[in-house]
């Protein structure tokens, strides 16, 4: 069709032998349809652009591409046309958080057993040798998960943020008993014989415990173990992998690298001699716990009945801990749904969700609002819509979405003649509701009845915050 007039001749039926065209039965006229959605952002008429990546695509490079093609279009087709653009809604911003502060927390943890072990081993040479061993085993692990087809995710970053302690554990060991074999005298490719092969088998036992921990974790069943396969495999590979550090390149770099500070009575400079006041005051806590195990050893009955007292108190304050999937987590978003009666436009619906709006920026934390009617990704009828509220900064506040929930309810309470529900995101990203009722019957009123007794009784239960009733 290369015109309006080249639809008119379009054929939709026959009658008597003869086709029926378009323009025997209908005028066509050149507009715009009439809309079946509205959005809204900040109390202002939007057009909204949901964008769903397909299955098994990268989240954050998604999002990172839309947001460059945004760029090129705002310095390029649109520079002039007075048009703005807001991402409204970005699911990888809160991943990408979550990222950077494990990876932070894996540099920091990384520096710091590396400052423990100086300041216990009081030699830069020993750190230099036993640190190798974190680098080494994190790009070992490294090559492990890409022949894995693992990516870096949550999960292998958590799992090494936790084994980077681990990591290191061997090689220290392994270290401090080759330089307790110096001080008896012996040379060095001696005390890295004799003190790697003194202490093999209780490393290698203390990895393989750790293995045994953590490695089923990987094949547990159902969504638990889909999340913490790559975490419990990455955890193995990496403490095995500095097993093997342990006990190759360590005692190699022992026996060739001579250190003087494995003397006793070295000159040691102005760190060493600040390090040593250190080593005086772990002096005093190793006598204090030379006393502690005497009187365990004088007064076994006693120590037998702490720890058996202690597990039974562990067992009996277990159930007041409380149980979840997953704690909240913090991502600066919670979303409220409403629905008014059945048979409402969509203009009544968005009148509604403005005075929603209205009510909600009272509160200092709420920085936008976004809301959508018979649109989205999950687009229901006219008398339905979703606001999408956005907090500030966490730096700028102090109360979590979760905080702010019942506050947002109380003030719902004065739009009339819709329901609301309220409700933030879980440790998974998801805000549906924890607990779903359904109640069978013949009688829809009997149930309507029960439904309500059954709101009474539940409202009575301590930290229940939202009932929501549906038909």
């Amino acid at each position: 069709m290369k015109n309006q007039e080249d639809f008119y001749d379009i054929i939709v039926g026959n009658q008597g032998g003869q086709p029926v065209t378009l323009r025997d039965v209908a005028t066509i006229e050149d507009g715009t349809g009439e809309a079946s959605s509205l959005a809204i952002l900040n109390g202002e008429r939007a057009l909204a652009i949901d964008i769903l990546k397909t299955q098994g695509a990268n989240t954050v490079g998604v999002a990172e591409a839309i947001r460059h093609t945004i760029d090129n279009l705002l310095t390029g087709e649109l520079a002039n046309a007075g048009v703005n653009i807001e991402v409204v809604v970005d699911n990888a911003k809160p991943v990408e958080d979550s990222f950077h502060a494990v990876q932070n927390m894996l540099i920091e943890g990384a520096l710091l057993a590396v400052v423990i072990v100086f300041l216990f081993l009081n030699s830069w040479r020993s750190t230099v040798i036993t640190g190798l061993t974190l680098p080494i085993s994190i790009i070992g692990t490294m090559v492990a998960l890409n022949f894995l087809g693992f990516t870096l995710n949550m999960m292998t970053l958590l799992a090494l943020s936790l084994a980077v302690g681990i990591l290191i554990d061997d090689a220290i060991v392994v270290r401090e008993n080759i330089t307790r074999h110096l001080h008896m005298g012996k040379s060095h490719r001696q005390a890295a014989f004799d003190g790697t092969n003194e202490i093999g088998l209780a490393v290698l036992a203390t990895t393989l415990s750790i293995v045994a921990v953590f490695l089923p974790v990987a094949f547990m069943d159902g969504i638990m173990g889909r999340f913490f396969l790559q975490f419990g495999v990455t955890v193995s590979v990496a403490v095995l992998i500095s097993l093997f550090v342990a006990f190759t390149l360590d005692p190699m770099m022992s026996s060739v690298w001579y250190d003087p500070s494995s003397d006793p009575n070295a000159k040691r400079g102005p760190i060493g001699r600040a390090i040593q006041q250190f080593d005086r005051l772990f002096e005093w806590i190793t006598e204090g716990y030379r006393h502690l195990i005497r009187w365990g050893l004088k007064y076994r009955k006693s120590v037998l009945l702490l720890a058996v007292l202690s597990l039974v108190g562990s067992l009996l304050l277990f159930p007041r801990v409380g149980v979840e999937f997953v704690p909240a987590t913090d991502n600066g978003i919670f979303t409220v749904t409403a629905e008014t009666p059945a048979g409402s436009t969509k203009e009544h619906t968005a009148r509604k969700l403005l005075q929603a709006e209205t009510v909600l920026r009272q509160i200092p934390e709420v920085d936008r609002t976004y809301s959508t009617i018979a649109g989205g990704l999950a687009a229901s009828g006219a008398n339905s819509g979703t606001m999408t509220v956005t907090l500030v900064s966490s730096s700028e506040r102090t109360r979590s979405p979760q905080d702010l929930m019942p506050e947002a309810r109380r003030l719902l309470e004065a739009v009339p003649g819709v329901k609301f529900q309220v409700s933030a995101a879980s440790g998974l990203g998801q805000s549906t509701a924890p607990v779903s009722i359904t109640l069978y019957g013949d009688s829809f009123v009997q149930l309507g009845q029960l439904a309500d007794q059954l709101m009474a009784e539940m409202e009575k239960i301590d930290g229940l915050i939202d009932i929501t009733s549906k038909p």
